[in-house]
């Protein structure tokens, strides 16, 4: 759980300092005015970078020379305690640590935990589980396989740290395969020794992300059918399958069978970089028959069903933010939504919306919940 945040000089946010409830926390004000970036400093620091840019030096205010994001978080067994309010802890751990980002131009950012620099950025993913909803997610479904892919990364990454090095070796072995490719495209003799070698590395990191992926899809499809069940009251029937080369071929024998194309493509056709989602309403592709609300709840259905599958499968409910999601969802739509995010099943909340009227006809302000107003970068 966030316990408080402070912000200095991200984006509009010049300077704030918040203490946040457990439960639920609303931030409201018109569009523009700083909302999103409070939930944007909350992912940064749970996933080491911006959720809307992957340029550093964008998130810094203009004018100023540097940022810096710090959150005090607490742990499951501090909150257990505290809720018990023991006086001696006695069996119970209580574990409570600081994660700060820093951020100057020109100059690396520097990520912290308890002041001390992580070894690797990717050394943090997964300590702090977070799920983040919001109307770019959209792209899931209007944009290319990239956004699919990350999508499965996202959450995968976050309960399997071998499955972010396998992803990120094969990534670089992917990045010089491509490069040699265009490098002898022309070539009457291209170098086959030194793609063997690099095809022979990429099949390992290759059959485990595979593996990964095909094993999340078999836990995951059942948490996905029953959220979407719930946000559209049983109005329709989704499906959402995995695509990948590899359900049907050995990767090391695609790779030397293409190689002559490849060289003439100039990229790597083949391989789990080409890994994509198949999502239909019925029989029929999302996309095309799907109307802007049934779009909306599908996604809708995915990030929510990433957050129950990530409290089972870590033991920890992920922190969920919520940023404009009662956009193109009718009334009843959104108050399933609500409802289903404050049972125990999920954790920490933040919801961004325009409307105070709106929210306060469904969350009462209390021990458990907060309502914050944000105006030009100010929050009170």
């Amino acid at each position: 759980m966030l316990k408080s945040l402070n912000i200095l000089n991200y984006r509009n946010i010049r300077e704030a300092s918040l203490e946040f409830a457990p439960k639920l926390n609303c931030f409201v004000g018109l569009n523009g005015q700083g909302k999103t970036n409070v939930l944007d400093a909350i992912y940064l620091l749970s996933f080491t970078k911006s959720a809307y840019t992957s340029q550093d030096s964008l998130n810094i205010t203009h004018g100023e020379e540097m940022a810096f994001v710090q959150g005090i978080y607490q742990s499951p067994e501090q909150l257990k305690v505290e809720s018990l309010k023991l006086k001696e802890v006695g069996e119970f751990k209580v574990d409570s640590y600081t994660i700060s980002c820093g951020l100057r131009r020109g100059v690396k950012k520097q990520f912290r935990k308890d002041k001390k620099d992580y070894p690797r950025l990717l050394d943090h993913i997964g300590l702090i589980p977070l799920v983040m909803v919001s109307p770019a997610d959209h792209q899931l479904i209007e944009e290319g396989s990239d956004e699919r892919r990350r999508f499965m990364d996202v959450v995968i990454g976050q309960r399997n740290r071998k499955y972010l090095d396998c992803l990120a070796t094969y990534n670089a072995l992917l990045k010089q395969r491509n490069a040699l490719l265009k490098q002898y495209a022309d070539a009457a003799t291209p170098p086959d020794d030194l793609l063997e070698v690099l095809e022979w590395q990429m099949v390992e990191p290759a059959e485990y992300i595979f593996r990964a992926r095909t094993d999340f899809f078999t836990e995951f499809e059942p948490y996905f059918q029953e959220v979407y069940k719930v946000i559209s009251g049983s109005a329709e029937t989704p499906a959402l399958r995995y695509i990948s080369q590899l359900q049907d071929r050995n990767i090391r024998e695609a790779y030397i069978k293409t190689r002559q194309r490849d060289l003439i493509l100039g990229w790597t056709s083949q391989g789990i970089h080409k890994d994509d989602l198949d999502m239909r309403l019925g029989e029929y592709p999302l996309k095309q028959v799907g109307s802007q609300g049934q779009q909306r709840t599908f996604v809708l259905a995915m990030k929510l069903a990433q957050a129950l599958y990530l409290a089972d499968t870590t033991g920890e409910a992920p922190i969920l933010l919520l940023d404009d999601i009662f956009d193109r969802l009718d009334s009843e739509r959104v108050e399933r939504i609500v409802n289903m995010v404050q049972s125990e099943q999920f954790g920490q909340i933040f919801i961004t919306d325009t409307d105070r009227q709106h929210l306060t006809e469904i969350i009462q302000p209390g021990p458990d919940a907060k309502i914050f107003h944000v105006e030009n970068g100010q929050i009170a």
